[in-house]
């Protein structure tokens, strides 16, 4: 064991992140080398600092025309420049005040600062790598995104765990304290919440979000240790009165000292930026200090720093930019109503038609809609649809068929879903 990991593990020994930790997490460290010596130098190198493998010119780093006349209005180091490990920081500080305005529940409680991940993928990754291994299982959601299946079982060798997500009417939360206290049977428990939901485009209403909460604090106050991810990729894509409005993490944050939640988002759906891959994870916890949330980032930073050093300059840049102009929200609010009245129209479609074998999946949110596909194989629906009709969907699972009718323009909507339920009540003939 390195020493200075030794020293972050001793620090966290005494909070909830110390108990969760996976093996790699334990030895993982932010290292004492080029960045912080660097780091060092940024600040005490008044003559010469000869520590960053840049080309500098008086002062700023060097950038070619070819480059900087395609976004001048940036500054050079705004551009080419790395950014620091774990972020920039007046982003990061940017983006946990908007977390508080976004969720108001979060006002006065300790959280920590956020640190920016080159995506919410790498996020979920690095997280997986803090908490996951092979004795350490994580819980989703059946149906789910199959990234998750590929970063906890393909890449940390560990197990993941399922319960069923839906009853005929709305979140399954039988199903979901029964496999909580399954999980509980070893000690601890590590469980994934997206919402709105990846395939399903569904956020719980706001008894829904209570009966969360309160499953997850009753498991806490029997002595069990709760690692609660919150993949809030879609965030505040809420299309129907009755949805709980913030992120569970507002709440988990201080729920009870057993629950340490993580914040998995960024601006990539929210400010629909897909390609920038620009996300970030924020640590809360009631029983956890400054102290603690400051040895629970470096080792992340460990992490970013031993796979790609840093995230991209400029998506940081871009969007530190962006949130300082008047008219951001306006623009947000423009696209959010693009994405509401596609999810009207759906709905329109789907309660008024029906299907010899489809039956769509609760949604309510988000970019999705699924269908549960009964006695036909999605996969087959799926190649039929795209061979014979030209429409592309994706096949989650073997009953399981995912439209995004974030993609699909209004003057096609009726016209896509009338093929979808011809095409799956052909094949169940």
């Amino acid at each position: 064991m390195n020493p200075l990991a030794q020293e972050l593990n001793d620090t966290l020994a005494s909070s909830i992140a110390g108990d969760l930790l996976s093996d790699l997490g334990k030895r993982i460290f932010f290292p004492r080398g080029i960045i912080s010596q660097g780091g060092e130098a940024k600040k005490l190198g008044h003559m010469a600092n000869a520590t960053i493998g840049m080309t500098v010119i008086k002062g700023t780093p060097a950038i070619l025309e070819a480059i900087h006349k395609n976004a001048p209005s940036l500054k050079n180091g705004e551009l080419v420049a790395y950014a620091p490990t774990a972020g920039n920081l007046d982003l990061r500080e940017t983006w946990k005040n908007a977390l508080v305005v976004k969720n108001p529940s979060l006002k006065g409680k300790n959280i920590s600062l956020p640190v920016v991940v080159p995506g919410l993928t790498a996020g979920i990754s690095y997280l997986a790598d803090l908490f996951i291994d092979d004795t350490k299982p994580l819980l989703v959601a059946n149906p789910s995104w199959d990234n998750y299946s590929l970063i906890v079982e393909t890449r940390r060798g560990a197990e993941l765990h399922t319960f069923d997500i839906f009853t005929d009417k709305g979140f399954n939360a039988p199903a979901f304290e029964k496999a909580i206290a399954e999980e509980a049977k070893n000690g601890s428990v590590r469980v994934l919440l997206n919402f709105p939901q990846n395939p399903s485009g569904y956020s719980p209403t706001n008894a829904e979000a209570k009966t969360i909460l309160s499953i997850l604090k009753a498991q806490a106050e029997k002595g069990t240790k709760i690692l609660v991810w919150c993949d809030d990729a879609y965030f505040g894509l809420n299309y129907e009165k009755d949805i709980y409005p913030q992120s569970l993490f507002a709440e988990l944050c201080d729920l009870h000292e057993n629950i340490l939640a993580v914040k998995i988002d960024g601006p990539t759906k929210e400010d629909f930026v897909w390609g920038f891959r620009c996300g970030f994870l924020t640590f809360g916890s009631k029983g956890m200090s400054e102290d603690h949330y400051n040895a629970l980032v470096k080792k992340l930073m460990g992490l970013i720093r031993s796979s790609v050093s840093c995230s991209s300059t400029v998506p940081q840049s871009m969007m530190l930019h962006a949130f300082k102009d008047p008219d951001l929200e306006s623009q947000k609010k423009a696209m959010r109503d693009i994405l509401e009245r596609r999810y009207h129209l759906v709905r329109t479609f789907v309660d008024s038609h029906t299907s010899k074998v489809l039956k769509a999946l609760p949604f309510n949110s988000g970019y999705f809609m699924s269908f549960n596909t009964g006695s036909i194989n999605a996969e087959e629906l799926r190649k039929h649809l795209l061979n014979e009709k030209g429409i592309g969907t994706i096949s989650i699972n073997s009953q399981t068929l995912r439209v995004a009718f974030s993609s699909v323009d209004e003057d096609k909507i009726e016209k896509v879903y009338a093929e979808i339920y011809a095409s799956a009540d052909a094949l169940a003939k």
